[in-house]
């Protein structure tokens, strides 16, 4: 039960850590997308890189963290996914209008399918 908390809390903080780091990359290394970011006026390229790096990475390594501290508990990966996107449902109807459709459908099917992936490369990696 403590294990599977701490596996909880750690994978979120995971999370919120590396979705941190890879948008403060993209302000540095994307052209324009420092600029753009307080107004979610993004291009193509710049929506791309906001789902792969602060959207599908963080939900990888948080599914592999927590897997791994939990030694793999399922229920762990399912509650992670759960508050994931419970957190990001509201954020997403509030920003509805300011992204297409296809974009708020990826990043939250992300939320669904990427922690569970991360589990599972856990599970292929290492061993126990």
């Amino acid at each position: 039960m403590i294990r599977g908390a701490l596996a909880l809390v750690v994978g979120l903080i995971v999370w919120a850590v590396v979705a941190t780091g890879f948008d403060m990359l993209l302000r540095f290394a994307l052209p324009g997308y420092a600029a753009n970011e307080p107004k979610l006026h993004f291009t193509l390229g710049m929506m791309m890189a906001r789902l792969a790096l602060p959207g599908a990475v963080p939900s990888v390594g948080a599914g592999f963290v927590s897997a791994w501290i939990s030694r793999g508990d399922r229920r762990v990966i399912a509650a992670l996914t759960i508050i994931l996107l419970v957190a990001f449902l509201p954020a997403h109807y509030q920003l509805w209008s300011k992204f297409p459709v296809w974009y708020h459908v990826t990043f939250l099917g992300s939320l669904l399918l990427l922690p569970a992936l991360g589990a599972r490369l856990k599970s292929a990696l290492l061993k126990s």
